[in-house]
């Protein structure tokens, strides 16, 4: 029979005796609520409870508190501090509403349409449900492995403007950004402020993320530093640091200073070292130094039983051997490693150990097997990216299989793998060297109808390859067709004059003169000049060019005097009423209008300045934009 509230109140105020040692403090408004309104206003104040007596050493644990400081200082928590940075939020606010608007976000990154998902984002961060900060680092994640990394930074600064904190993941992805992108300077300098002024702590995984970063741009200086830097912080030795630091050294053909970096590790670890990451590239030290017994010997650490061998570990003894010499035994390893490969329970191959093995077999001149063994990654759960296809194309173009490589290129669309510039680049200068210019044209056009943004480099290989079969028209309307999407310099427009000028076609010469007196951000000097001048001057139309500069000059002069009618027509459309109004009201009013009318004329001019600096940002910002992705 069910006992009534009251009944069980009652019973429990009777177990709770006073001569008993543990008491119970009833709260009968715990047990139940009247609506979920209520419940949740119970529990908003429990938080506010909370943060009330949670310590600031909780929150910032490099920050230590004495026992006495709130007493003495009655300083208020670190959440109420204004003056203090904002903590990014808790896995605990990705809840209701949030929770669907991430899974939202995440089919559309599953369905590979990241534009979506990003524009999604931002428009939900002004919405009734702001998206959390994992879910903006989904998106950036996506970004980073498609590398777009102009998109990337330009979502991260729009959250970061519209008030939503980056956490340590957040951070880690910029780092990441600006070290694939060549900017390791820049890094340095993001990662200098976030130590200084974040409000959280660097993880394991930021170091790893600069070291290996510094080492790939050959700033193993600074990466040594970073390294002392995270032991200053507290931080264990970690082998995969000094993998990287190995690495380094070991691509600068430094075996001392392989060997260097290991015995420094193993000091640090009491003697042993259990993880086998760092055998690959002591094996490459000993290599270097042609201490070829001891690389073997060391080589045989792999089948210790007990050493840890990651799929990183094997990948990089597996280059070691392959590299120098041994590549029957790195065949051997990469049979072994498919062997005990069970994804989830055993990771031994990844995509790093396909790409290792097809630039062995290549280098054994063995193509064929080459893409056989490039194919059969789906096998073990790996997926190609655009970087291994892009090696496995290069490969093959750089020994004249360029058929195989079109082949190659065609299985990537089938895969769900994007190509890039550097696909099409590569595919476009074979194309060059097997007299083939256009299907080379073809594969530039196809970079640019993808949405691709080629830099000037390649731009400039296509049009010379171009020129020199003598497609002069293909190269004026590639020219055409990228002058306005590429920052091109002053060598690029005299170089395409040239070959106008050569087929006789002065008069596109004076065209592309035309646009740059247009102030197509190249500097028309006297030295350009002189330069057309002599173009010109082989067929005698010198001075076609001072009448084209003077007609510029009389068009821009006839411009600025509209301008100026209209800012004066402005100003005296009010004319009568200031009249009427001085005779009827005095100087005064006459003073005020005449204010209206000044006030008139600078909003006039403030929208002008207004829209041309709006057009010279945008055009700043698409060529940071080139640069960025070039």
């Amino acid at each position: 029979m069910a006992l009534s509230k009251a009944t069980f109140l009652t019973r429990l105020k009777t177990v709770a005796q006073p001569n008993r040692n543990i008491r119970i403090r009833l709260c009968p408004r715990f047990l139940s609520f009247a609506s979920p309104v209520e419940a949740a206003a119970e529990r908003r104040r429990s938080r506010m409870r909370q943060l009330r007596i949670e310590p600031l050493s909780a929150l910032n644990p490099n920050q230590q508190q004495s026992p006495n400081a709130y007493p003495k200082s009655h300083s208020p928590p670190y959440y109420l501090n204004p003056s203090n940075p904002k903590l990014p939020e808790r896995a605990s606010a990705l809840t209701g509403n949030r929770v669907n608007l991430h899974n939202t976000i995440l089919t559309l990154i599953s369905k590979n349409d990241l534009d979506e998902a990003a524009l999604y984002t931002r428009h939900s961060i002004y919405s009734n449900c702001r998206p959390t900060i994992f879910t903006v680092n989904a998106v950036l994640s996506a970004l980073l492995r498609q590398s777009r990394y102009s998109d990337l930074l330009s979502l991260h600064r729009f959250i970061t403007q519209a008030g939503i904190v980056p956490n340590i993941i957040t951070h880690n992805l910029i780092f990441q950004t600006y070290l694939d992108c060549r900017k390791p300077d820049t890094a340095l300098d993001n990662f200098k402020q976030f130590i200084k002024d974040a409000p959280v702590n660097p993880l394991l995984t930021t170091f790893r993320i600069l070291i290996k970063g510094l080492v790939d741009n050959n700033r193993l200086d600074r990466a040594l530093d970073i390294k002392n830097q995270m032991h200053a912080l507290g931080f264990a030795p970690d082998p995969l640091v000094y993998h990287y630091l190995m690495l380094g050294h070991a691509r600068s053909s430094d075996g001392y200073g392989v060997l260097r970096v290991y015995q420094e590790l193993k000091e640090k670890l009491g003697g042993v070292v259990e993880d086998g990451v760092v055998l690959g590239c002591l094996m490459k030290g000993y290599f270097l130094k042609g201490m070829e017994k001891e690389a073997m010997e060391c080589y045989q650490e792999v089948f210790v039983e007990g050493k840890k061998m990651s799929d990183i570990a094997y990948n990089s003894v597996l280059d070691a051997l392959a590299k120098n010499g041994k590549f029957d035994e790195a065949m051997k390893l990469f049979n072994r490693m498919i062997k005990e490969h069970n994804p989830p329970a055993k990771l031994a191959v990844n995509l790093g150990s396909f790409n290792v093995m097809v630039d062995g077999y290549c280098a054994e001149g063995k193509f064929k097997e080459a893409i056989e063994i490039f194919r059969s990654m789906g096998e073990s759960r790996c997926k190609p990216d655009t970087l291994s296809f892009n090696n496995l194309i290069e490969q093959l173009c750089n020994n004249g299989m360029i058929l195989e490589a079109e082949e190659v290129y065609g299985e990537m669309e089938g895969k769900g793998v994007n190509h890039d510039e550097y696909t099409y680049g590569l595919l476009m200068d074979t194309c060059f060297k097997e007299n083939r210019p256009d299907d080379a044209a073809s594969y530039f056009k196809k970079m640019v109808e993808s949405g691709l943004r080629p830099n000037l480099a390649v731009y400039n290989r296509l049009v010379d390859g171009l020129v020199k079969v003598g497609k002069t028209d293909d190269a004026k309307s590639f020219f055409d067709l990228m002058v306005k999407k590429l920052k091109m310099d002053v060598a690029s427009y005299q170089y395409m004059m040239k070959v106008l000028s050569k087929a006789g076609k002065l008069d596109d010469v004076l065209q592309i003169v035309d646009m740059l007196l247009d102030d197509n951000g190249v500097n028309f000097d006297e030295e350009f000049q002189e330069f057309v001048k002599v173009e010109l001057r082989k067929e005698g139309k010198e001075e076609d060019l001072a009448k084209l500069m003077e007609e510029k000059e009389r068009l821009k002069a006839e411009a600025k005097a509209k301008e100026a009618e209209a800012v004066e027509a402005t100003k005296n459309k009010k004319g009568p009423g200031i009249i009427l109004t001085s005779m009827m009201h005095g100087n005064k009013e006459t003073e005020s209008e005449s204010s209206d009318a000044t006030a008139t004329e600078s909003e006039l001019v403030e929208k002008t300045t207004e829209t041309a600096d709006s057009d010279e940002g945008e055009a700043k910002s698409d060529r940071a934009s080139e640069q960025l992705t070039a």
